[in-house]
């Protein structure tokens, strides 16, 4: 088959480069270099990575403080975690008298005795230094959370945090919206 014109031009110019093609490859894994050393730095920003439970969906805060370290207890819509373990149904908890969760207290106790002993000066510096961090779904009943919440006091724990999830304020949804 014989071209005419530009389709022959086109195949001689096609003939000629055939074997030009090289691909630079110390360029690119410069730049993958630089882009892995980019994205260390700037990924280890202040985020603190909580348990993943998929069964609770947390609620939603504008709060601008993040979240210190802190004993993490999870209350799904079925049960109370804590560090992965089990520590009582839920419908059980709600039944029973009172608002201290025996279980939980016990729990936060050998945890404080085992991991979080501070060097305080005092028993009431060292009680206030204890935090706990109530990571419970969004629909849960206000009378388990403050179970929940009474049981934490009770075991000396002097600072609870809620865990939620960080939404847009105002002032940012209108930068947002104009740009």
């Amino acid at each position: 088959m014989k071209f005419m014109g530009r389709a022959a031009r086109m195949a001689r110019h096609h003939k000629r480069h055939k074997g030009d093609r090289e691909i630079n490859l110390v360029s690119m894994i410069d730049m993958l270099t630089i882009l892995v050393f980019f994205l260390l730095v700037y990924s280890a920003e202040e985020v603190e990575v909580l348990p993943s439970a998929k069964d609770v969906q947390l609620p939603q805060s504008m709060a601008e403080e993040h979240a210190h370290d802190a004993v993490v207890v999870i209350v799904t819509d079925t049960e109370i975690m804590m560090e992965g373990q089990s520590l009582g149904r839920i419908a059980d908890i709600l039944a029973a008298d009172g608002v201290i969760i025996p279980a939980l207290q016990t729990a936060l106790k050998n945890q404080a005795e085992r991991v979080l002993t501070v060097a305080a000066e005092t028993e009431e510096e060292r009680i206030a230094s204890r935090e706990v961090t109530i990571m419970a779904d969004k629909d849960i009943p206000y009378q388990l959370l403050k179970k929940v919440m009474a049981t934490s006091a009770a075991a000396d724990y002097g600072q609870l945090s809620l865990a939620v999830l960080q939404k847009a304020s105002n002032a940012r949804l209108a930068t947002i919206a104009k740009n």
